[in-house]
């Protein structure tokens, strides 16, 4: 398993700076490569392959991936000492967000996702798999999931009352309650913070305890995006590129307008946007079309033992 681990881990990297890098700027000349959630998870997958391949045991893994999720705010304040300018390697391990930084000529790299705090969340990830192992009770593990899920909700808000550590960014009481609640709300999710972490995983795992056994037409239809989730997040991005070079023509842009080699994403001028009406009405359609697309490619992997199956 840790070989495989680190062959898919290395597998997505390229997968970041080749195939999604490509899907997000629609650029051929690749002058920005984007360093996102999938290099981000490539990065973890090779270094838990690691940690599994050095037979270290899963109780070690789990302190690890804790220490990291729980630990590295620590460093949001020499960070905010710097102003946040904190160089590449820092960037890459770390703060990374949005940095850019130069490559050669008019090449560069974005860091979206930093290694550290996303690897530590996947480390727990792992750790709590061995909970849907055949042989695990499922009627402690929705007990198990519904108290874990609990404690970090209730966990994010006394992060939030205490107004210190676990996020880089307090909130603050404004005009009114409802901007008030926003602002308690809006955490940091680059890196992700321990109070990131905590309403988003948390309520996450209370929804896996309640949901678990549930089966409808719904659950069907949302199962089939589950199966198949690498696939669906590249051919999606493409899908909605796609539409938005449609709409771009379709709204009196040119070619002039595509952007230059300095513009991260083509097709999409300062002025060119949408109403968030239409912005959910293509995500409505870009959903129902992925559908029978996710369907047959998850009747494929079920009817065929091809071995490059397990690297998508």
């Amino acid at each position: 398993m840790g070989a495989f681990l680190v062959k898919r881990g290395l597998w997505l990297i390229l997968i970041e700076c080749v195939v999604i890098s490509l899907a997000i700027t629609f650029d051929p000349f690749y002058h920005v490569i984007v360093l996102q959630v999938i290099w981000a998870t490539g990065i973890g997958m090779v270094v838990l392959g690691l940690l599994i391949w050095s037979k270290l045991p899963v109780g070690f893994i789990f302190l690890l991936g804790l220490c990291i999720v729980a630990g590295h705010n620590l460093l949001d304040y020499p960070e905010a000492a710097r102003h946040q300018q904190v160089g590449f390697w820092w960037d890459l391990l770390h703060h990374g967000a949005f940095s850019k930084y130069t490559i050669t000529g008019d090449h560069s790299i974005l860091i979206l996702y930093a290694i550290v705090p996303w690897m530590g969340i996947m480390l727990l990830g792992y750790c709590l798999g061995s909970w849907y192992r055949p042989s695990f009770d499922a009627k402690r593990r929705r007990s198990r999931l519904l108290w874990l899920g609990l404690s970090m909700t209730c966990l994010f808000v006394i992060i939030r009352l205490f107004n210190g550590y676990g996020d880089p960014h307090p909130w603050a009481m404004q005009r009114s309650p409802l901007i008030s609640f926003l602002s308690f709300m809006n955490v940091t999710k680059y890196p992700p913070s321990l109070a990131y972490t905590c309403i988003t995983l948390g309520p996450a795992l209370v929804f896996l305890s309640l949901a678990e056994g549930i089966k409808n037409k719904i659950t069907d239809f949302l199962t089939i995006f589950g199966r198949v989730p690498f696939f669906f997040y590249i051919i999606h991005f493409y899908v909605i590129h796609t539409l938005n070079v449609i709409i771009f023509f379709l709204s009196g842009y040119g070619i002039r307008d595509i952007g230059g080699p300095n513009t991260l994403i083509k097709f999409a001028p300062n002025q060119f946007s949408l109403s968030l009406g239409a912005v959910y009405v293509i995500w409505f359609f870009v959903i129902l079309l992925m559908y029978p697309l996710c369907r047959r490619y998850n009747n494929y992997k079920n009817t065929n033992s091809h071995w490059w199956l397990r690297y998508l």
